[in-house]
């Protein structure tokens, strides 16, 4: 009844896209555990055992979010510094474009935070663990490139010198506890947010 999703696409005419979108909305607004999977495939208007067309479960379907949002956080980061030489400016740019996200990106966000244990422990399905060992290194990934961003800025003189891995994990840290507490619709704006942040980071790294 599964299927191999690895060779889709996710173009917005897709329903596969149409599938994520709409697990998404769910779980980011009111949980994995309390989004039924029927919920998820009325939405998208087909049967639910057509789901498995393109996830093998429930499960496989949250961990292809979780490994989505780390692809978008990566690409977010590259582009906005890839024009940048300056030191600070790349810190400041990297920080923001955490922030510079579309309110159902947040609600990915959100969702990425919120089971990352997930990412843990090895899963017993095949898709499952390939997409849990995808993200993994996604995460890894991540961290690499801050560390390498921040390395470069202690070389130069930039930044003081200190562990760059310890130093990367508390500014992810601090970025990732955002999606705890930040609502689309809340008395903050995301700009007001992202101000903030960059200026905690830039203080922490400093």
């Amino acid at each position: 009844m599964t299927a191999d999703t690895s060779t889709r696409t996710d173009g917005p005419r897709s329903k596969r896209r149409r599938v994520l979108d709409a697990a998404v909305d769910n779980f980011g607004k009111v949980g994995f555990e309390h989004t039924k999977w029927a919920t998820i495939a009325d939405e998208v208007g087909i049967g639910q055992t057509a789901l498995y067309h393109y996830f093998e479960s429930k499960v496989h379907c949250l961990l292809t979010i979780m490994s989505t949002e780390l692809e978008c956080s990566l690409a977010r980061a590259r582009t906005a510094v890839a024009e940048l030489e300056d030191h600070e400016e790349i810190l400041r740019a990297a920080v923001a474009s955490a922030f510079q996200v579309t309110p159902r990106e947040a609600l990915q966000a959100r969702i990425l935070l919120s089971h990352q244990d997930l990412l843990v422990s090895r899963r017993t399905s095949r898709q499952e663990e390939a997409e849990r060992l995808r993200a993994r290194e996604l995460v890894r990934e991540i961290e690499r490139e801050w560390a390498a961003r921040l390395r470069r800025g202690m070389d130069a003189g930039a930044f003081p010198g200190r562990d760059e891995t310890v130093l990367v994990r508390l500014v992810l840290g601090l970025l990732n506890s955002v999606w705890r507490w930040y609502r689309p619709n809340g008395p903050l704006a995301l700009t007001q947010v992202s101000d903030t942040a960059v200026e905690a980071c830039v203080r922490l790294v400093r």
